[in-house]
């Protein structure tokens, strides 16, 4: 058995970022193993945790798409994003991959895998040129990324690489992104 060959196998597949949707989600689960799993959809839609997914690790944010406040609908917080830097700064990718669901895996949870990626290579430009690549149908949620700029200290910069983001592809549900870090 070749050694090298499988850590760097193992190496590529742990520092990976994957985005999909709800319904989605369960299969890439099984399919990818992620070690981390972060649910950033309304309360009334969160899904159950997977049995292969320890409950520590797995990241509940309930919360509406929107980036203004609207009527019986749940806004993005301050708390919710640092809830959500926090367990990000836990995650390792050499111990597994990260998994981030949302509706329609567009926007709430690009917002979420482009502020793990950033977290980890600290270039908001690149990071946001790698969600780009990965997803054309990306339209991270513009509250989140910003709530997440401030709070990581960015002064702007996520926030910009964003708003020069191409505003995506029309999708009603995306396919599997696969975001490398």
């Amino acid at each position: 058995m070749n050694f090298p060959l499988c850590r760097r196998m193992l190496e590529r597949m742990t520092r990976t970022i994957y985005v999909s949707s709800l319904y989605e989600m369960p299969q890439w689960v099984q399919r990818h193993r992620p070690s981390h799993l972060v649910s950033v959809i309304q309360h009334a839609l969160q899904p159950a945790r997977p049995t292969e997914i320890a409950h520590e690790r797995h990241l509940r944010l309930g919360v509406d798409d929107i980036s203004e406040p609207i009527p019986d609908a749940v806004l993005p917080g301050q708390s919710d994003v640092a809830a959500l830097i926090e367990f990000l700064d836990d995650w390792r990718p050499a111990d597994g991959s990260l998994l981030v669901h949302c509706y329609a895996g567009i926007s709430r949870s690009t917002a979420c895998a482009l502020i793990a990626h950033v977290i980890h290579t600290k270039d908001p430009e690149h990071s946001v040129a790698a969600l780009a690549a990965a997803a054309p149908n990306a339209r991270p949620n513009r509250r989140i990324i910003a709530l997440a700029d401030t709070l990581l200290g960015y002064g702007g910069a996520l926030s910009s690489a964003r708003a020069a983001m191409p505003e995506g592809l029309p999708a009603v549900e995306a396919p599997l992104t696969i975001l490398k870090l």
